[in-house]
């Protein structure tokens, strides 16, 4: 049997229950006011048509809705015993295996928790540090919303909780690997690079992961976008994205302002994708501002921190000769 993958956010309203789903052996997720979601005969509609009485009725359009219905599917009808949930908290993250039905629990839907599934947690229930992680499972933990798909990365989950178990063992190829990311990153922040190599090297990034063009604004054309790369998906459909580049130091973090920023360009250059990728760290209010965005637009905008664009660029081996 396929064992599949997920990433979910334990916060119902912004509130963190992680601790409670350890203590549990439970995972949960909100939309508690959504009553008989457990009922399998529910058309697709009608399971969506739940949530936005309970939750969107007086939105005009069903996207809100729909996204908390995809939410809520994952999480009710799509996980199964086998399957895997990482669940991101703070620096670290938490890995718990599916092991029975999701339940609706009256008593606990006050605090928004009342849809459970048990689980058993991985790891002796302890943390894994998100820097085991491969860049691919760091951008999945930062997704925007509440559960997201993680099949394709399930080799990367277990080699986390091997790498976890044998208190990453020293290896030559660990090692060089926590080298090389160390140095580019250094190289990034205090190396011979500015503004615009920094731009230059985020084109060539993208270029190596497969754009199609990747083409650097100028400054004096920007409108809010340093970069706009088109992808092929399935070589039929394309997505546009709008980056913008921030060559900065760790401190002060990219905040609220420079989202913003990139949603004009977003919305100037059309695109139907967003990244921030800077050399430096993100808020916590940039990251809010992104989840605002997705909601209200539907328009994802992935933050990709120093540490996590040093490590895509060793764990890929592109970047290096620009």
């Amino acid at each position: 049997m396929t064992q599949n993958a997920f990433v979910l956010r334990i916060a119902p309203n912004g509130i963190d229950k992680v601790p409670e789903a350890l203590a549990a052996d439970q995972i949960m997720i909100g939309w508690s006011l959504a009553l008989g979601l457990l009922d399998e005969s529910l058309t697709w509609e009608e399971f969506r048509q739940i949530i936005r009485d309970g939750y969107y009725s007086e939105e005009s359009t069903l996207r809100r809705a729909g996204a908390a219905a995809g939410h809520m599917a994952r999480f009710i009808r799509e996980m199964k015993a086998g399957d895997v949930v990482v669940v991101p908290y703070g620096t670290d993250f938490y890995v718990a295996e599916i092991v029975g039905p999701a339940l609706y629990i009256p008593a606990n839907a006050k605090d928004d928790t009342a849809y459970r599934r048990p689980v058993r947690w991985l790891h002796g229930k302890k943390p894994i540090a998100r820097q085991l992680a491969r860049s691919a499972l760091l951008s999945r933990m930062k997704i925007q919303g509440t559960c997201a798909y993680a099949s394709d990365l399930v080799e990367e989950i277990n080699e986390c909780l091997h790498l976890a178990a044998s208190n990453q063992a020293p290896n030559f190829q660990n090692d060089l690997k926590t080298r090389l990311i160390h140095e580019v990153l250094s190289e990034m922040r205090s190396g011979r690079i500015e503004s615009f190599g920094f731009e230059r090297l985020i084109q060539t990034v993208l270029l190596g992961l497969g754009a199609e063009r990747c083409d650097i604004v100028p400054r004096q054309q920007d409108k809010g976008a340093d970069l706009v790369a088109t992808f092929r998906v399935a070589g039929t459909f394309q997505q546009r994205v709008a980056v913008q580049a921030k060559h900065w130091q760790p401190e002060p973090p990219v905040e609220r302002g420079v989202v913003e920023q990139l949603i004009r360009g977003i919305e100037a250059e059309m695109a139907n994708f967003g990244m921030v990728i800077t050399s430096g760290s993100i808020s916590d209010d940039a990251y809010e501002a992104a989840q605002h965005y997705f909601d209200e637009k539907g328009i994802r905008i992935e933050l990709v921190d120093g540490e996590q664009f040093a490590k895509l660029i060793v764990e890929h081996g592109i970047g290096l000769k620009a």
